[in-house]
């Protein structure tokens, strides 16, 4: 490559302290960003798209890595592949939130009933479950449900707008028992969303 550059009228040092280091910045985000969403999909246990990103992940990081060997007296090569590994967890991250793929397990506790809530999980057909239980301060409700990702926000928005207070955790969930809840059917909506990711 460098030889070609230098035909074009690029001369060694723009290429060593400018044009490589970015090569390797990119390279650099290219897999961090890859293993992000390869580790993202591990933990959703889709085993086909997953050892798909990591040949790829690998693949690129060889090809960094290489440069960086070639130019090892280069400091720009070092800054280039820092800057590359952080960059990389920022994009990775974003783009596993655009995705939203997968299933999150959400627990709600309240002293309120909730009613307005558990009306709303009924019309959008969610399963849940309402526990009465025993807080700090006296009787509480507790309920458990399993959604879509991509669901979660407007689930939050409808909680807060009913118990503005109320305590709520999340978490993913590989898998769930039932068929037509299992986290597998996301799959279709993987390759969709990332066609409308990248148009953006």
């Amino acid at each position: 490559m460098q030889e070609f550059l230098a035909e074009l009228g690029v001369s060694p040092t723009l290429f060593s302290y400018v044009i490589m280091p970015v090569l390797i910045f990119l390279a650099r985000v290219s897999d961090v960003s890859i293993n992000t969403l390869r580790i993202m999909f591990v933990l959703n246990g889709k085993k086909n798209v997953a050892p798909i990103l990591g040949f790829f992940e690998a693949m690129i990081w060889l090809l960094a890595i290489g440069q960086i060997f070639q130019n090892i007296d280069n400091p720009m090569s070092y800054i280039a592949y820092a800057g590359g590994f952080a960059m990389g967890n920022y994009v990775g991250m974003t783009i596993e939130e655009r995705l939203a793929l997968g299933r999150v397990l959400v627990r709600v506790i309240s002293p309120s009933p909730l009613t307005p809530l558990l009306d709303y999980m009924k019309d959008e057909n969610y399963r849940f479950t309402v526990v009465g239980a025993e807080g700090r301060y006296g009787k509480v409700n507790l309920v458990f449900t399993v959604m879509k990702r991509d669901s979660l926000e407007r689930f939050v928005g409808k909680l807060k707008a009913v118990d503005e207070k109320a305590f709520y955790t999340i978490e993913s969930v590989k898998r769930v028992s039932e068929d037509e809840l299992n986290v597998m059917e996301d799959k279709p909506r993987f390759s969709t969303k990332l066609r409308g990711l990248i148009r953006k």
